[in-house]
């Protein structure tokens, strides 16, 4: 099937049984912590997968790239990057991604609540003032929490999933100890938490963290995951995450 590109869109490998993405650096593109964040959350064959703020809707791609997923939903609000969604899964002709339109506040109405296995999200990380969508640029909405925070992104996961089901985000450490509250506050348990270090002598600067809805306490903490080695270029593990 022919798909249409706008004006400074591009098509880009994913690197993941031929999947490719529209991407536009004008407007949107997704980073690295996508990529980190889908091969870190717990998915399973069969899953039911929602993505919050799905962006161009990378991580539905790489997620139906990585396991036999029953479904994944992207939601996202901005009317540009949904388009942008929806025109990659048609490029890549998979039918078990769909995107939404819609509001994160809105997640459990739109897409129902208590119905997936699994939902993930890279939210905006920096804070900011809440405003109207037409009065912003994409990449502001996309980094700034002006349209959701992170209690929103939380509590829409929490709602969202199954009992039992899981939660997965990728965020600043320095968020680290409000991601924390937020998951005990609507009853996701923290379970798995991996930091994310651009070098080996470098402070953490990623985290990536998982909770299971309804489950007992008990964090196991992972392996600090290192993106670049003593020369400037990706660990093998970092490679291997973008080629596998």
């Amino acid at each position: 099937m022919d798909v249409k590109l706008l004006p400074n869109e591009r098509i880009d490998e994913l690197h993941r049984n031929g999947l490719k993405i529209i991407q536009n650096r004008k407007v949107f593109s997704f980073t690295m912590d996508s990529v980190l964040l889908s091969a870190f959350a717990g998915v399973t064959n069969n899953d039911r997968v929602a993505d919050l703020g799905t962006g161009t809707g990378v991580l539905p791609l790489l997620i139906a790239g990585r396991k036999k997923v029953k479904e994944v939903v992207g939601l996202e609000i901005q009317d540009l990057l949904v388009d942008m969604a929806q025109r990659s899964v048609l490029l890549n002709k998979l039918d078990n991604i769909k995107i939404v339109k819609g509001d994160i506040k809105e997640a459990p109405r739109i897409l129902g609540a208590e119905t997936f296995d699994l939902v993930v999200s890279n939210p905006p990380y920096m804070k900011g003032q809440r405003g109207e969508v037409n009065t912003l640029t994409t990449k502001a909405i996309a980094r700034h929490e002006i349209l959701c925070n992170l209690e929103d992104v939380v509590l829409a996961g929490a709602k969202l999933v199954k009992y039992g089901g899981k939660v997965a985000l990728v965020h600043k450490t320095e968020r680290l100890v409000d991601i924390f509250y937020y998951m005990r506050k609507y009853n996701v348990e923290p379970k798995r938490l991996r930091l994310v270090q651009p070098k080996k002598d470098r402070e953490a600067n990623i985290v990536l963290i998982e909770g299971i809805k309804g489950a007992k306490p008990g964090l196991i903490t992972l392996p600090s995951l290192i993106i670049y080695d003593e020369t400037g270029q990706y660990t093998k593990e970092v490679e291997d995450l973008y080629n596998k």
